[in-house]
């Protein structure tokens, strides 16, 4: 792939984690800053987690829309500056009380108050010239602001508990609640058009600086949303709309009791009858926001693990056939060159890992899973492909300071030992392993912010299978400037991955 053609760096960080004074990271003045910093020290990627509305718990990866943009990223400054809010309305709002954690339940009341306002003074938005481009591009705008709206109207409802005529989408039900919610509607495409005004800036500002954003693409999306609403021939459901099978892991080292996700699974003989074709738009809207993508739970592409919907636990699961080398070669020959970059950790087979190979594309390598003897597959920095992206750990891995306290002694000592880090403290330790992501082999190496802070498990972003506390890990302003920069471009450029004047 040419997007890891040559040694390179860059740094995970979620929009959210940004600081910021009103709840959670957004797309304004620390995103600038942040792309700077990056840019500054050498650092020619940024990572992102999906851009989606988030759903349950704040999860990114269970959301309303595929396509959809995360209104609380909106910078509420710049509609501020357009006169569209008032600085008194704005300190009025409850925002959460720690700077260090996300409140969805106070931040998205809040932010919802104050778009609305925002919205109400602009009552001719959908005549601006700028919102009909907007509009004609995006194919998905009108069936999610209709969603949104009459999930509104419902209570919340998941869209399977709706009526009948809403459920099944009868053209007339769908007409007469289009009229009666039409405010509503509008109001959901008012938050996507400056979503989008706001991402295509930053993004911009981005590519100027020479930082590419690396995306993510969920491999399910959620059963509660317009995916599945508009199209439920492409999902596994029964007559009544709901989940035959849902997805998951089976049991590991990990999680003795397996995961149970809950999405929706894939039928994959209607996807390869249309050609792939809701897959291609998804991707190609994706690709219009970032410069790359990483397509989270690759080894679902080969197989996947089916859980009937009704099971008491993941470990009543079977695997099925996945679409396998059809699905890139359907996309590749509609895009073009895919800049993707493969999430292929989990249970891993040959098939697997051959279906890897067979795309050409890179996938992922784990430090922490080079120590962990609960991690069967081999992760040893020395026999890492070089065409491969390295991490420390991913936003699914605790930060290293954590990670590394949990650790048996055994593992302990076989991490310090390949290290030459016995005199080293613990709370040291990041430094030592960061070191020996950036001089492995592999062509990219991306670490989480919260190990270049050297932080502790307070730094975890997710902890799979935990319902709460997740998505929800922030920096300060202080925390941002205080990084260790000017030694992160220096390990940069002396292993090798410093950037490359044109």
């Amino acid at each position: 792939m040419n997007e890891t053609s040559r040694r390179r760096a860059g740094i995970l960080l979620p929009v959210f984690s940004l600081p910021g004074s009103r709840g959670i990271g957004t797309l304004g003045a620390a995103a600038r800053q942040f792309i700077d910093l990056l840019a500054d020290h050498d650092q020619q990627i940024w990572q992102i987690l999906p851009l989606c509305p988030p759903g349950y718990g704040g999860s990114p990866y269970s959301s309303y829309s595929t396509h959809a943009g995360n209104t609380l990223f909106i910078d509420l400054d710049q509609l501020l500056k357009a006169g569209w809010l008032t600085p008194e309305e704005l300190e009025s709002l409850d925002w959460g009380a720690d700077p260090r954690k996300v409140d969805y339940a106070a931040l998205e009341a809040s932010s919802q108050a104050a778009l609305r306002k925002a919205f109400a003074r602009c009552p001719n938005f959908q005549t601006d010239p700028d919102y009909l481009s907007f509009a004609k591009r995006s194919f998905w705008l009108e069936d999610y602001a209709m969603f949104r709206a009459i999930k509104q109207s419902q209570g919340g409802k998941s869209w399977i508990d709706w009526p009948e005529p809403l459920r099944n989408r009868n053209p007339e039900a769908l007409h007469q609640i289009g009229n009666e919610l039409a405010a509503e509607i509008a109001f959901y495409r008012f938050g996507q058009w400056i979503f989008d005004r706001q991402w295509d800036d930053l993004h911009a500002y981005a590519q100027k600086r020479g930082v590419k954003i690396l995306g993510d693409i969920p491999i399910y999306v959620s059963l509660d949303s317009v995916d599945t609403w508009v199209n439920p021939a492409l999902f596994q459901l029964g007559k009544d709309k709901r989940p035959l099978f849902i997805a998951g892991v089976p049991p590991d080292g990990f999680s003795a009791a397996g995961q149970v996700w809950g999405n929706p699974l894939y039928n994959w003989p209607k996807h390869r009858d249309t050609s792939f074709e809701w897959w291609t738009r998804r991707v190609e809207v994706q690709l219009k926001r970032v410069d790359m993508l990483r397509i989270d739970h690759f080894r679902g592409l080969e197989s996947y693990f089916a859980i009937p919907s009704e099971a008491d636990s993941a470990a009543e699961g079977h695997w099925e056939q996945g679409p396998g080398i059809e699905f890139f070669r359907v996309l590749s020959e509609r895009l073009g060159g895919l800049p993707f970059v493969l999430e292929d950790l989990g249970y891993l087979t040959d098939e697997v890992r051959r279906l890897r190979e067979d795309t050409g594309l890179p996938g992922l390598q784990l430090i922490q899973f080079a120590f962990d003897s609960r991690e069967p597959a081999n992760y040893w920095p020395f026999e890492m492909p070089r065409n491969s992206v390295v991490y420390t750990g991913t936003h699914d891995n605790d930060t290293l300071r954590g990670w590394f306290a949990s650790l048996s002694e055994k593992d302990q000592e076989l991490a310090r030992t390949y290290t030459a880090s016995q005199s080293v403290p613990e709370a040291d330790l990041p430094e030592v392993f960061v070191t020996l992501a950036l001089t492995s082999v592999a062509d990219t190496c991306i670490i989480p912010m919260a190990d270049y802070l050297g932080l502790d498990s307070s730094g975890r972003i997710n902890t799979p299978a935990k319902a709460d506390g997740n998505w929800s890990w922030r920096m300060t302003a202080a925390d941002l400037t205080a990084a260790p920069w000017e030694a992160i471009g220096e390990l940069t450029r002396i292993s090798g991955r410093g950037a490359v004047t044109p």
